[in-house]
């Protein structure tokens, strides 16, 4: 009986020095996994009249490409695909062809403020009047 209790023993030690380290690890919370495989892109348009600094916005728009396109932006998906085409680059936005404007000057100041694939962006234009803005890229000025 002594020898059975000794084995008893020394298998319960044997097998919590074993198969501890297993549970504890198992019970043991993971890593916290990463919010997201894409790096961020959540934008914030507002359309001002003369001009940003003096005077109030118009109206707001926020634009999230990553990993989706979403937001209250009115053309979220293919805003986000002229950025992606444009590298991010509100300068490299290409104007919509034949689109006639009148020489009205009325300006529209664009300031963007947000993040880009990561980076910091701040963005402002202000455009001869709402047609010439509008005619400044064919989705991602049009809100």
């Amino acid at each position: 009986m002594r020898n059975t209790a000794r084995w008893a023993a020394t298998l319960g030690l044997t097998a919590t020095a074993v198969c501890g380290p297993l549970a504890g690890a198992s019970l043991a919370s993971p890593a916290p996994a990463p919010a997201s495989l894409y790096a961020p892109s959540a934008l914030v348009l507002v359309g001002h009249g003369e001009s940003a600094a003096t005077t109030s916005p118009l109206r707001a728009v926020t634009l999230t490409c990553a990993p989706t396109a979403t937001g209250t932006h009115p053309a979220a998906g293919a805003a986000c695909a002229e950025l992606r085409h444009a590298g991010g680059d509100f300068d490299a936005l290409s104007a919509a062809d034949g689109v006639m404007c009148t020489r009205e000057y009325a300006p529209v100041t664009i300031t963007v403020d947000g993040v880009w694939q990561g980076r910091r962006l701040s963005y402002e234009r202000t455009f001869a009047n709402e047609c010439v803005k509008n005619a400044g890229s064919a989705s991602v000025f049009t809100f």
